[in-house]
C-alpha cells in the first residue's frame, strides 16, 4: 500500500479508472458465467428477488460507469482535482467515515451485495437472509454516521 502513497493524485485517478474498468469486466464475466449455469431461472424466483438482483447488478454498473465519468473530468479539470483533493483530505469528512466503519464496512457492504446477488438468482432463503444481512450492515452504518456526526 505504501506504494500508492507516493503516487501524484492524477496517477490515483488514473488507477481508479484502471480498477474500474476492471470490476466492469468482472461483472459482464459475472453475467455470462450466471447465464451459463442456470442462475435467473423467473420460474424459481419471487417478484422481489428478481427486482433486487437487477437494482443490484445494473445500478452497480451504472454507478461505476458514472465513477469513471467523474475521474476522467477530473482528470480534464485542474480546478475540480484541486477541489476534491481538498474534501479528500477534510478532517471532518475523514473522521465521519472511519467512526461510522471506515473501508472495512465499505467493503462488507460490497460483499454483502455480491452475496445478495447471488443468492437472489439461486436460492430464495438465501436471497433473504443475505438481504436481511445487507439492511442490518446498512442501517448499522447509517446509524453510526449519524451519530457521529451529531455527537
Amino acid at each position: 500500500m505504501k506504494r500508492f502513497k507516493a503516487l501524484t493524485y492524477v496517477q490515483q485517478i488514473q488507477w481508479r479508472i484502471r480498477l474500474l474498468w476492471a470490476a466492469v469486466a468482472l461483472m459482464l464475466g459475472y453475467m455470462v458465467l450466471v447465464g451459463e449455469t442456470g442462475g435467473g431461472d423467473s420460474r424459481v424466483m419471487t417478484g422481489f428477488a428478481d427486482a433486487a438482483s437487477r437494482v443490484i447488478f445494473f445500478g452497480g454498473l451504472i454507478y461505476i460507469f458514472v465513477c469513471i465519468h467523474r475521474n476522467k473530468r477530473l482528470l480534464r479539470d485542474r480546478q475540480a482535482r484541486r477541489a476534491q483533493a481538498l474534501e479528500r483530505r477534510d478532517e471532518r469528512k475523514c473522521y465521519l467515515h472511519d467512526k461510522s466503519g471506515g473501508r472495512v464496512m465499505d467493503i462488507l457492504l460490497v460483499a454483502l451485495l455480491a452475496i445478495t446477488l447471488t443468492a437472489a438468482l439461486y436460492d430464495m432463503t438465501a436471497f433473504y437472509t443475505a438481504a436481511a444481512i445487507l439492511a442490518l450492515a446498512a442501517g448499522l452504518k447509517g446509524a453510526a454516521y449519524c451519530v457521529a456526526r451529531w455527537a
